[in-house]
């Protein structure tokens, strides 16, 4: 897109000079007008590169979705959601201690619960979660999260970019698992 967005700037400079050079007057305030729109779409795809260029780099952090989040207080014992359940919000730890059950995985303050859920096509729950201690989570609702996902390409890529570390950490244990049965 940027090398079409930049020879569309081209062509309205040519246009530009051809239309005051035989005094074409509409055709020179045609391209005068679309000379800045395709500059201002040029600078904007500059600026989405670089922000998806920037997330690739490393983490994200998550202190901006806060405020899109509302605050939920969990006890010991409760269970967040279970296994096949449907999926409806994401969940961000902000204190407590939490379990993935199945895969006897405890969740720390500062992570993402409940993203699979949001990109599988039946929206599905994965895994169970539960709480072991007192605590608070966040939550945003998939209809949010997915106004979201699409505004800021940024949060998408990292989003993409957990689920898929994610599944692969699974695939990396379940074949681990499938090892030790065959010894």
């Amino acid at each position: 897109m940027l090398p079409l967005r930049l020879t569309g700037i081209a062509s309205n400079l040519v246009f530009v000079a051809y239309g005051y050079i035989t005094s074409a007057i509409p055709v020179m305030i045609l391209h005068l007008i679309l000379l800045p729109l395709n500059s201002l779409r040029l600078y904007e795809m500059w600026q989405l590169v670089k922000k998806v260029q920037d997330a690739s780099r490393g983490d994200l952090s998550m202190d901006w979705l806060k405020p899109y989040m509302s605050r939920r207080h969990y006890r010991r014992g409760e269970i967040i959601f279970r296994k096949d359940d449907a999926a409806d919000q994401m969940f961000y730890s902000v204190t407590g201690r939490y379990r993935l059950v199945e895969i006897d995985r405890e969740v720390g303050q500062g992570q993402l619960v409940g993203e699979l859920g949001f990109l599988s096509p039946e929206n599905r729950r994965t895994l169970t979660f539960a709480c072991i201690e007192d605590g608070e989570l966040l939550a945003i609702s998939y209809l949010d999260l997915k106004q979201l996902y699409f505004q800021n390409p940024t949060f998408g890529f990292y989003l993409l970019r957990l689920a898929s570390e994610r599944l692969f950490r699974d695939i990396r244990r379940l074949e681990g698992t499938q090892t030790r049965r065959a010894e």
